[in-house]
C-alpha cells in the first residue's frame, strides 16, 4: 500500500503532469498529420527522455501512444485518410458523418469512445498485470522459452498478408539481435570490427530508421510519382451548421454505450495477446457492432455508432498492449516494443520482476495512465479547432523537420554519427520491407525479444541437455508448443495461396 501511495504522490507532482499532457498533447497532434503514427513519434522522442526521471520519460512516451490513437481519428473523420493506420475502421462512418455536416459530432464521438475504451482496458490492466506476473515468476526457462517462441509465431502469423514473411522478418529481427559480445564467453559476434557494435545493435536508432526516416521516404516518392496535390478538409466549425449536428446529446451516448462497452472488451482481449494490434481491433469491433445492429444497411453511410465502435476497439488495445510488457516482459505491440528501449535506459528491465523491485515506479505509471486519459479528454475536446487545421499542414514543411528530428534523436542515442549511420541503414531496410510487404512491426519485436530468448533457451539446454525427455513432463511447456505448432498450421492453412 505504500508503493501504491508513493506512486500515485509521484504521478501527481506537477512535472510530471506537465510531461503526461505534453505527451498526449503531442500524441494528438502527430496523429492529426497524415502519415504520422504514435509508434513513429514515440522511437523520435525516447532520446528526450534522457534527461527525464523513469517515471516522467515512460510516462511522456505512454501519453504520446494515447494521444496518437485518437489523434488518427480526426483526419480519418475530415479527410477519408487515416491518420493512423488503426483508425482505418473509423473512416467508414466518420468521414460520411462529415460530408452530411456532422464532422464535429463525430470528432466528439471518437474523442468519448476512444476515452471510455482506454480507461477501461487501463483498468484491466491495474487488476491482472500483478497477478499475472507472480505467475511468471513462478515459469522456468523451458517455459519462458516456450512462451518466447508462441509470442513471435502469433506476431509473425498475424502481422502483414503472408505467414512465410511474417516470420523471415521475426527471424532476421532476432537473428540482428545477437550482434555484440556473446552472453557467455564475451566474444564479438558479427561486430565485423565496429567497437561501437559490441554492446549490440541501439533499438531506438534502429526503430526510428525502420518507422520515421522509411515512411518518409515511401511518402516522398508517393509525392513525387503523384506530382503533388492532396485533399481538401471539410469545415465542420460553420456558422451555417445546426447546434445538433455539432454536439453528441445524452440520448446519442445512451444509445451507442453498449457498443463501446462491447468493442472495449473486444479491444481489451485483442491488446492482451502479443502482435495482433489495434488495427485487428479496430475492425473487429466495427464488425460486431454491425452484426448486433438492428439496422446494419446504414453502417457505411454515416452511422454514429459506427464511429464509436472502432475507436473504443483500437483505443482499448492501448492500456492492454502493456500487460504482456509488464507480466512477462514480451511487448504486446510496436510501441510497447519501442517502450522497452525507454525502460532500458533508465535501468529497469521490464518483466514479472518489476513489480518487486520498483513498485513504486510501476503504481506511478499506473496513476500517470488514468491522469493521461483526463489530459486525452480535456486537450482534445479544447484542441479540436487546432488539430483539425493540421491537416491543412503542407507535407513539404513537414518532412524536413520530422527528418531532422530522426537524425537529432538517433545522434542522442550514442552522442556519434555511428548511431545516425545505422538509423539511415535500417531506414533504407524498412523502405524496401514495406515494398516487400515484410512487416517491420514483426521485425522490431522479434528484435526486442531475440536476446530474452537467447538467454531462456541456452539456459534450457544446459538444464535438459542430459535428460532432454523431461522437457514431456512438463505440461506449459508441452500446451505452449502445441499451441505454436496449430498457429503456424492454421495461418499456414488460411494464408496459402497469398504466401
Amino acid at each position: 500500500m505504500e508503493a501504491i501511495l508513493a506512486g500515485i504522490g509521484d504521478a501527481l507532482t506537477p512535472i510530471n503532469l506537465f510531461f503526461i499532457a505534453a505527451g498526449v498533447f503531442t500524441g494528438i497532434l502527430v496523429g492529426a498529420i497524415p502519415g504520422l503514427n504514435a509508434p513513429m513519434a514515440i522511437a523520435i522522442a525516447v532520446p528526450l527522455t534522457y534527461y527525464m526521471s523513469p517515471l516522467a520519460g515512460i510516462t511522456f512516451l505512454i501519453g504520446i501512444n494515447k494521444g496518437g490513437t485518437y489523434g488518427g481519428s480526426i483526419t480519418a473523420i475530415l479527410l477519408n485518410t487515416p491518420g493512423s493506420p488503426e483508425a482505418t475502421s473509423t473512416a467508414f462512418d466518420g468521414y460520411p458523418l462529415a460530408r452530411k455536416g456532422k464532422g464535429l459530432k463525430a470528432l466528439k464521438m471518437a474523442l468519448y469512445a476512444s476515452v471510455f475504451g482506454d480507461t477501461f482496458s487501463d483498468i484491466v490492466l491495474f487488476t491482472v498485470a500483478a497477478p499475472l506476473a507472480i505467475v511468471a515468476l513462478k515459469m522456468g526457462p523451458a517455459e519462458m522459452t516456450a512462451v518466447l517462441l508462441f509470442s513471435m509465431t502469433i506476431i509473425a502469423g498475424l502481422s502483414g498478408r503472408s505467414l512465410v514473411r511474417g516470420l523471415i522478418a521475426a527471424a532476421l529481427g532476432a537473428f540482428l539481435s545477437t550482434v555484440g559480445l556473446d552472453i557467455q564467453t564475451a566474444e564479438p559476434r558479427l561486430t565485423f570490427g565496429f567497437a561501437e557494435l559490441q554492446d549490440g545493435i541501439p533499438i531506438i536508432p534502429l526503430a526510428i530508421g525502420l518507422l520515421a526516416l522509411s515512411e518518409i521516404l515511401i511518402q516522398i516518392e508517393r509525392h513525387l510519382i503523384a506530382g503533388g496535390g492532396g485533399h481538401r478538409s471539410i469545415d465542420i466549425f460553420g456558422r451555417s451548421i445546426p447546434r445538433e449536428d455539432k454536439v453528441v446529446s445524452w440520448a446519442e451516448w445512451k444509445t451507442c454505450f453498449r457498443t463501446i462497452m462491447r468493442s472495449s472488451l473486444i479491444g481489451t482481449g485483442i491488446g492482451a495477446l502479443p502482435g495482433i494490434g489495434a488495427i485487428v481491433a479496430g475492425f473487429l469491433g466495427y464488425g460486431a457492432a454491425k452484426r448486433a445492429s438492428k439496422h446494419p444497411e446504414r453502417f457505411g453511410t454515416g452511422e454514429l455508432e459506427g464511429v464509436a465502435a472502432a475507436e473504443a476497439a483500437n483505443s482499448a488495445v492501448t492500456g492492454a498492449n502493456l500487460i504482456p510488457l509488464l507480466a512477462l516482459g514480451i511487448p504486446g505491440s510496436l510501441s510497447a516494443a519501442i517502450l522497452i528501449g525507454a525502460f532500458l535506459i533508465h535501468g529497469v528491465d521490464p518483466g514479472p520482476l518489476i513489480f518487486k523491485e520498483y513498485p513504486r515506479l510501476v503504481y506511478g505509471i499506473f496513476a500517470a495512465m488514468a491522469v493521461a486519459n483526463l489530459f486525452n479528454l480535456v486537450i482534445g475536446g479544447f484542441g479540436l479547432r487546432f488539430f483539425a487545421l493540421l491537416v491543412r499542414f503542407p507535407e513539404s514543411a513537414t518532412h524536413p523537420i520530422i527528418i531532422l528530428l530522426c537524425i537529432a534523436g538517433a545522434f542522442a542515442t550514442g552522442s556519434s554519427m555511428f548511431s545516425v549511420g545505422i538509423m539511415l541503414v535500417f531506414a533504407v531496410l524498412g523502405y524496401f520491407m514495406r515494398k516487400l510487404d515484410f512487416s517491420f512491426a514483426t521485425f522490431i519485436i522479434g528484435f526486442a525479444l531475440g536476446e530474452n530468448f537467447e538467454v531462456f533457451f541456452r539456459q534450457t539446454v544446459i538444464l535438459f541437455m542430459d535428460r532432454p525427455m523431461e522437457l514431456f513432463t512438463r505440461p506449459i511447456v508441452l500446451a505452449l508448443l502445441a499451441l505454436t505448432i496449430w498457429v503456424l498450421w492454421r495461418t499456414g492453412h488460411r494464408r496459402a495461396p497469398a504466401a
